[in-house]
């Protein structure tokens, strides 16, 4: 394993110095002397501190990283044998390092672990089948389109639904928007383009610009159409705007689906949540008489009106239901002064399990990037943590969180039952597909701008010679595709940040490339295998910057807040008399 580039010019540097101070044109008195020695000799040693702690934690990496995204581990589905394996073995691990269970059972006993009951469902679908004048067409599961549910029934289906294009299916009242306006969606299906208006005109006026605010996450339109009382609701996948190919649709969907147990099923969500292919989208819209494209650029503009298309949609879907407790892991450092307040690490360890739908011999969605880093990261922070001489002020706790890829199910679970009260979480931070190509000059902050968190962050990566930077892709929804937005909703202050593409070694294009390689080729798919020839150096700087970021923290009295104007600020602000 190559010595980090960051800590070479370390050592080199303070040869340097010492190189200076033997230099003088006039010999130095032996006071003088022994003054340049001892910064010298500091520094020298901060260098191999720094070095010694860098390769530990890439070491330590490679072996969580192998062992949890083997095909042994199953693609650590939730409910599955492949979280019976992960959840113990983070369970072991934490315990080996010195950590205490960080909540309890239904007994009040110490446990690692936080039970979230889910549901499981297997879908079996139908062809979506539309139908309208002089037009029947039936689209096919996985090529054409991928059809589920959230309704916890053993069925649910469309029977010649009415099909209406509602634009990008958003009412932002905020944003003078209502794609919904004058419109009954009862015995309706809405067809909804994917992202937001900002990103389809560019316009930094228009909702965010370019980077895309949570209107566009697909989360949000089937929860909005369910709201505007439709029977279903299609998404029209577009690469660009989603932010991912197709492949990724069809993996993520035709499997096994997890949601949380609801008491009243899920009776109020749509009876049919959908994504089509923008090909399959273009041949029904001109069975319509209208031009996709042409109706794309109309919905991006507050003049747009919702249109019935003339079209009717039917599908069954058949459902196997199965019932049980998920694990969030749950392991705590606790503080030597204020183990009531805490900060809080997440990470999820969940990841696609095993499909049998997909193409080619390989059916094993390991995860090993997404995210076995995060997880595997969780134990290497902790394994330092625990080893320091004292123990923090306040508490650390580390949580890998379920069903992230169900939709953040662990870590919305977590937030609403929190081991620490979030009034007394000082804050928190995410690790989420971290980089595994060596050190980066970059910082990436996900949703860049949000917090005083990052005026910390960005003094501790000067330390490592690095400078933060807002991410290369804001129109891909990051922001709220990873656990530190469930807490974030409640309040928590949260930093979700990772390597960017400005590489020491290779440069930015280089960089750049294996990251569009990976999104294209490897997630949310079989490829994200673990490879030994990874440079996790990088990936160890940047928890190193998470877990100094975390003791600082700690052994402080701070509270840092959002910014003024952030949409969280004013909820925080509110558990405010609980601090004093």
């Amino acid at each position: 394993m190559q010595t980090p580039q960051l800590w070479r010019r370390l050592g080199l540097a303070a040869a340097i110095v010492g190189g200076l101070g033997a230099c003088g044109k006039e010999a130095a008195t032996p006071a003088s002397q022994t003054e340049t020695a001892a910064p010298q000799a500091e520094q020298q040693e901060q260098a191999k501190a720094g070095q010694s702690q860098i390769a530990q934690m890439a070491a330590d990496l490679h072996k969580h990283i192998a062992i949890l995204a083997s095909d042994k581990f199953e693609g650590r589905a939730p409910a599955t044998r492949g979280e019976e394996l992960t959840v113990n073995y983070l369970a072991e691990q934490f315990e080996a390092l010195g950590l205490e269970p960080g909540t309890v059972d239904a007994e009040g006993k110490p446990s690692w672990f936080q039970q979230v009951p889910v549901v499981e469902m297997q879908i079996e679908s139908t062809p979506l089948t539309i139908k309208g004048e002089d037009f029947d067409k039936q689209l096919q599961p996985l090529t054409d389109m991928v059809a589920f549910t959230q309704r916890q029934t053993e069925s649910s289906a469309l029977e010649d639904s009415e099909l209406v294009f509602v634009g990008y299916g958003i009412v932002a009242p905020e944003n003078d928007w209502n794609d919904y306006a004058g419109l009954d969606m009862e015995g309706k299906t809405a067809v909804i383009l994917v992202n937001d208006p900002g990103y389809a005109t560019q316009d930094k006026a228009v909702f965010n610009g370019n980077a895309m605010t949570y209107y566009g996450r697909w989360s949000y339109k089937f929860e909005e159409a369910a709201r505007q009382g439709a029977d279903g609701a299609i998404i029209i996948h577009e690469t660009g705007a989603a932010g991912y190919p197709w492949e990724v649709v069809s993996g993520s969907w035709s499997g096994a689906q997890i949601s949380l147990a609801a008491e009243d099923k899920n009776a109020g969500r749509v009876a049919v949540e959908a994504w089509m292919t923008g090909d399959a989208a273009g041949e029904l819209f001109k069975a319509a008489g209208l031009d996709l494209a042409g109706e794309m650029e109309v919905a991006k503009t507050r003049d747009f009106v919702a249109k019935p298309l003339g079209l009717s949609a039917s599908v069954q879907l058949n459902n196997q239901l199965r019932t049980s407790d998920s694990r969030n892991v749950v392991a705590k450092l606790p503080g030597g002064k204020f183990p009531d307040e805490a900060i809080i690490y997440t990470a999820h360890w969940d990841h696609l399990g095993i499909n049998e739908n997909t193409g080619g011999e390989d059916h094993i969605f390991n995860g090993a990037v997404d995210n076995a880093t995060g997880t595997a990261g969780l134990l290497a922070m902790a394994r330092q943590a625990a080893a320091k001489e004292d123990r923090p002020d306040r508490s650390l706790l580390f949580v890998a969180v379920t069903a992230e890829e169900s939709g953040l199910l662990g870590s919305k679970y977590y937030a609403a039952n929190p081991v620490v009260p979030l009034a007394n979480t000082v804050a928190g931070i995410n690790f989420d597909a971290l980089g595994v190509l060596g050190p980066m000059r970059d910082v990436i902050v996900v949703g860049y701008g949000n917090s005083e968190l990052e005026k910390m962050l960005g003094k501790t990566a000067k330390q490592q010679d690095r400078y933060l930077a807002p991410e290369e892709h804001p129109e891909r929804g990051y922001f709220y595709r990873s656990d530190h937005f469930s807490l974030a909703k409640k309040g928590v202050p949260m930093l979700y940040f990772k390597s960017g593409s400005d590489s020491f070694e290779h440069g930015r294009e280089w960089a750049q490339q294996q990251s569009e390689q990976y999104t294209a080729h490897a997630y949310h798919k079989p490829a994200d295998e673990y490879d030994p020839n990874w440079n996790l150096e990088g990936t160890a700087m940047d928890l190193q910057l998470g877990l100094d970021l975390g003791l600082q923290l700690a052994n402080s009295r701070d509270w840092p807040n959002w910014y003024k104007g952030n949409e969280f600020r004013a909820i925080r602000d509110a558990s405010a008399e609980v601090r004093k």
